[in-house]
């Protein structure tokens, strides 16, 4: 099974405290660069949220490209291109899709690329919004 894990399941891996903790960590534990995806503006995401977490959750700099490493040895990357963009900004404007997200459309848009049977998110609401087609791969750890 290939699957797609997005930056709501991915931040959780790394923050022993919070509520998806554990579930998300073990799907983490199970990735593989053979089955497992995310995409490749998430680790720019990963690292933008762990940087500026409130309070002592915040990490460093270099503790945050720990997490990108540890990421990056368990995941394959799929990226779109301009075109790619463009078309999931257009669908995503004629389903009348707005605000952030937009953002996981462009998610949604590289589980399709990658060709995953199973996007995995904490976020079910916004990623149902996207198509028929979406709604059937999303999935919570």
């Amino acid at each position: 099974m290939r699957w797609l894990a997005d930056t709501s399941v991915l931040v959780p891996v790394f923050l022993p405290g919070h509520i998806h903790h554990q579930r998300s960590f073990q799907l983490f534990s199970q990735a593989t660069v053979k089955s497992a995806f995310c995409a490749a503006h998430s680790i720019a995401e990963v690292y933008a949220t762990m940087t500026r977490l409130p309070g002592k959750q915040r990490t460093s700099s270099q503790q945050a490209l720990t997490f990108v490493e540890m990421i990056e040895k368990r995941f394959s990357f799929v990226a779109l291109d301009a075109e790619d963009y463009l078309a999931t900004v257009r669908e995503a404007g004629v389903l009348g899709i707005v605000g952030g997200t937009s953002y996981d459309a462009l998610i949604a848009a590289c589980a399709v690329k990658a060709r995953a049977d199973v996007l995995y998110t904490w976020n079910l609401g916004h990623f149902i919004l996207l198509g028929d087609e979406i709604a059937r791969k999303v999935r919570t750890p």
